[in-house]
């Protein structure tokens, strides 16, 4: 899952960075607003983690800019301000959540968790049910077969992650390519390696493929 980070601070920067990162995160971080608006239409990215007060644009800016364009992408807002006001118009611009600074690293875990969940699932939603006796835990993103787990690699889990969260419907060997890959070119073939060795781990019928669509899996629930 790609991350964008915006934050001005070093420490912040590098401490969130670093968490997320055991956590099995991607993370771009950036300390300049303008930088990171950039980054976003170059790359796909799953949440922002945004500060207001920034260099170039604010994240306030960033916001407002990406809803007036019908671009709906999780967000949350870092920041020191504790103004009423400021949270309000947070909100209003639409953003997913806010963290206050000081917070701890586990705070920061349990909100992103809870913004993807909501966005990607719904909030019900703590096992998904799919076919042949799989299910997905929604909060480890981790595979399961009966209550065994799936031994997967990392790209693997981005995969399985990707085709579940798209409740159903067909994901294109573009899309892959541009949400795993980070649109670094990787041809069909390569991408069938993988999902053939996914299938090889589960079954053969946990990921469907159809011609010029691309993959799915199915969810029962």
């Amino acid at each position: 899952m790609n991350i964008l980070l915006l934050e001005d601070d070093f420490d912040y920067k590098n401490s969130i960075k670093e968490y997320l990162q055991t956590l099995g995160y991607a993370i771009d971080n950036f300390e300049n607003g303008s930088d990171a608006y950039d980054a976003i239409y170059e790359k796909n990215y799953h949440l922002l983690i945004l500060d207001i007060r920034v260099p170039g644009i604010s994240g306030y800016e960033i916001v407002k800019n990406l809803r007036a364009e019908n671009n709906n992408i999780p967000v949350i807002f870092i920041t020191s301000l504790t103004d009423i006001n400021n949270l309000s118009m947070g909100y209003e611009l639409g953003c997913n959540d806010y963290i206050k600074k000081p917070f701890s690293p586990k705070e920061l875990k349990y909100r992103i968790e809870q913004v993807i969940k909501s966005f990607y699932f719904t909030l019900s939603e703590n096992r998904i049910k799919l076919n042949d006796d799989f299910f997905y835990d929604t909060s480890s993103r981790q595979l399961y077969k009966n209550e065994e787990m799936v031994n997967l690699t990392k790209k693997e889990q981005e995969i399985i992650f990707l085709l579940i969260s798209n409740k159903n419907c067909f994901v294109s060997i573009e899309q892959l390519r541009c949400d795993i890959w980070n649109e670094k070119y990787m041809n069909e073939a390569d991408i069938r390696v993988f999902i053939k060795n996914i299938r090889d781990k589960t079954s053969k019928e946990l990921i469907e493929t159809k011609r010029g669509l691309g993959y799915k899996i199915a969810r029962t629930n």
